[in-house]
């Protein structure tokens, strides 16, 4: 199996050379990250101007490959810039959570977005901040998970988040708002100041719920934007 790695963390995530290292048992393992963090960038690309791009090695024999661009361009940049193929992409592990609303800010699952464009099967992983250096020691029981209910073989789109000591794992759709800002202004300065909304209700189909509760969270992703009941509904009326 061919994979690449990418995140939104950049090259100096911590856990990026944990989730090379297990990955490398699974096949042959590229690496593409950003050259600086990502965070929030969504599925933005580059179209304007170059954008740099290099090589740093990690430990003895690991060398990956920098990009001074977002998630997205990292992935494009694997199969566009260095002609390669691949039959997974993961992107990850996100230092935070990626549930609800917030996966359509998130760079982290913007880069399986566009493998999925692309044509490649991928997933996104996320946990806590404070659980960060923690959840690599979960993905031998969500690959077993993985394995043992054929997922890759129904969807080919998934985006996981692990919370601190999980009770087990659950399949999810994607909750509401999980993430908000506060505005603080000061000196014409705008300063985004990060809070939790998140209201539970108690269903644990959500991804918000149930990772809020403790379960890790498998949810099935798709890049259609069209909302298919209504447009049923409204070509039916012709």
């Amino acid at each position: 199996m061919r994979i690449l790695i990418t995140n939104d963390d950049s090259v100096s995530a911590s856990q990026l050379l944990p989730l090379i290292r297990w990955c490398q048992q699974l096949g042959e393992v590229t690496t593409v990250v950003p050259a600086f963090e990502q965070s929030g960038k969504s599925h933005s690309i580059e179209l304007h101007k170059p954008f740099t791009v290099g090589q740093r090695e990690l430990s003895p024999g690991i060398t990956v490959h920098t990009v001074d661009s977002s998630p997205a361009d990292c992935v494009r940049y694997a199969l566009f810039g260095l002609g390669l193929e691949f039959d997974l992409v993961i992107s990850g592990i996100n230092r935070g959570f990626n549930i609800g609303t917030d996966v359509m800010y998130s760079g982290t699952v913007a880069a399986i977005f566009e493998a999925a464009l692309l044509g490649i099967p991928a997933v996104a992983f996320s946990t806590s901040p404070g659980y960060y250096e923690q959840a690599v020691t979960h993905l031998d029981q969500i690959l077993e998970y993985i394995r043992q209910n054929r997922l890759m073989d129904i969807h080919s789109l998934y985006n996981i988040n692990i919370p601190p000591e999980p009770k087990s794992i659950l399949i999810t759709r994607q909750g509401g708002a999980y993430y908000s800002d506060d505005f603080h202004i000061n000196d014409g300065l705008c300063t985004p100041c990060g809070k939790c909304v998140f209201v539970p209700s108690g269903d644990l189909t959500l991804d918000t719920d149930a990772v809020m509760e403790g379960y890790i969270s498998i949810t099935p992703l798709t890049i259609v934007r069209t909302h298919m009941d209504i447009f049923r509904k409204l070509t039916e009326q012709k």
